[in-house]
């Protein structure tokens, strides 16, 4: 998913702000291709120029731009379910984070989140959080979307908790990046 405003960040196209020197929705297409079947950008009118880095590299729906949720659902009717969805604000994640979420995914659909204490010992921003078995966590913006019933896993990952939404997200992923994003915090 690269079709949202990026308001909060204010850099232009978010999908495009660089983390190491490359683009974010780079990053994000190199941690998914080695796991999943098949890789589609969903880009909006609000991204052209993401849509236009991303042509000819990699499948794009076009969405209308009116919301995650909306852009999801056009995707979702042209791909087709099960899929897994990734946004494209995960500079760090890897190709072992996006196998753990495939593997912890069972019948219907899958919210993957982190620990919220995670996301605030990076330094890293937390928009939406909830209770889930006694731990408060926040979705990833990793999902697995399926038919039937709703299940969520929190996984401890640094790829899957720095989301870049504001500027001090992209400072802490510009520390993290040269760093070994791949291990689970005990």
């Amino acid at each position: 998913m690269c079709g949202g405003r990026g308001t909060r960040l204010g850099m232009g196209e978010k999908p495009l702000v660089e983390v190491g020197g490359e683009p974010m929705v780079d990053r994000v297409i190199a941690a998914v291709s080695p796991v999943a079947d098949a890789v589609h950008a969903a880009p909006s009118p609000h991204t052209p120029e993401t849509r236009a880095h991303l042509d000819g590299r990699v499948p794009v729906v076009e969405t209308p731009g009116e919301g995650y949720v909306d852009d999801l659902s056009h995707a979702l009717a042209r791909v087709g379910r099960p899929v897994l969805t990734v946004t494209a604000d995960l500079p760090l994640l890897t190709p072992a984070d996006v196998r753990l979420a495939l593997d912890a995914h069972g019948p219907g659909s899958l919210t993957v989140c982190v620990p919220v204490e995670r996301k605030r010992e990076l330094g890293v921003s937390v928009d939406r959080s909830f209770e889930h078995e006694g731990q408060r966590v926040a979705p990833t913006g990793v999902n697995v979307v399926g038919e039937g019933p709703e299940s969520i896993r929190t996984l401890d990952r640094i790829g899957l908790a720095v989301n870049v939404n504001r500027s001090r997200d992209l400072q802490v992923a510009e520390v993290l990046f040269p760093n070994d994003c791949n291990p689970s915090w005990p």
